[in-house]
């Protein structure tokens, strides 16, 4: 009975609600970015987007580890990417000014690619080594300036709840940085709205957000990047819940 209360609220309250919130947040990033400080406009109003969403939907979040993070210093966070709803955990919870790095195809959604786009969230063009290289650039510069970046290196979500394979790209960018690599677990999104079309509506299940310790720089080139890969995947994968614990191949990396 609880299940099909919480369906009726979603059509006439949620729904609702997250069409109007995300269409006015996008509004606001796009108009504050025009006004200027891109780093206010594009980090807070996505922090209350993520908090009201989840709010919403009365899912209830438990954040571990903020105490590992300095104040000031840029990090390249690398998080597992359970579902949808890991964008408004870790943007309404995780606390530090972040821009994503995010798949190209993200800029054709209506207001939102356009307001991610003004607010300089990072785009992955992967169209050939020019644009990655640009890609790559648009990355340092923002994280010499002060900013922290927040990567999914799977690439994709999961389809099991498990972790699939990392991709280089996030580390190799912390190595030539010299930038400590921040991992996160993510807890819970997948039960919520698991990347499947057998079930429509959202789930009532409870998120975590696990902030681990930095792992710092052991030098510069492959040793590095394959150091902050390695102990990145095990951290993240220690704080899963032994349900997701383990690899499970990924057929859309």
């Amino acid at each position: 009975m609880l299940h099909i209360l919480y369906c009726i609220y979603q059509i006439f309250v949620f729904i609702p609600l997250l069409i109007i919130s995300t269409i006015v947040t996008a509004l606001i990033v796009s108009i504050g970015t025009m006004i200027g400080n891109a780093e206010f406009w594009g980090y807070y109003p996505g922090k209350w987007w993520g908090r009201f969403v989840l709010w919403t939907l009365l899912i209830p979040v438990k954040v571990e580890g903020r105490e590992n993070l300095k104040k000031g210093q840029s990090y390249v966070f690398v998080s597992n990417h359970q579902g949808s709803f890991d964008i408004f955990l870790i943007f309404g919870h995780l606390c530090r000014k972040f821009k994503w790095m995010m798949k190209q195809q993200l800029k054709k959604i209506p207001f939102v690619g356009y307001a991610c786009e003004k607010s300089n969230q990072i785009f992955v063009d992967k169209r050939g080594p020019s644009k990655i290289k640009q890609t790559y650039d648009k990355a340092r510069d923002i994280l010499r300036h002060g900013t922290s970046v927040v990567v999914f290196p799977e690439g994709a979500r999961t389809f099991t709840g498990h972790m699939g394979k990392f991709r280089r790209g996030a580390f190799m960018l912390a190595d030539e940085l010299g930038l400590p690599v921040v991992p996160i677990t993510i807890n819970g999104s997948f039960d919520i709205m698991p990347r499947t079309k057998s079930r429509s509506f959202v789930h009532w299940h409870r998120m975590s957000l696990t902030i681990h310790k930095p792992i710092e720089p052991i030098g510069r080139g492959a040793d590095n990047t394959n150091n902050s890969m390695e102990k990145s995947y095990s951290a993240i994968m220690s704080a899963l819940v032994p349900e997701y614990q383990g690899y499970v191949e990924n057929p859309d990396q």
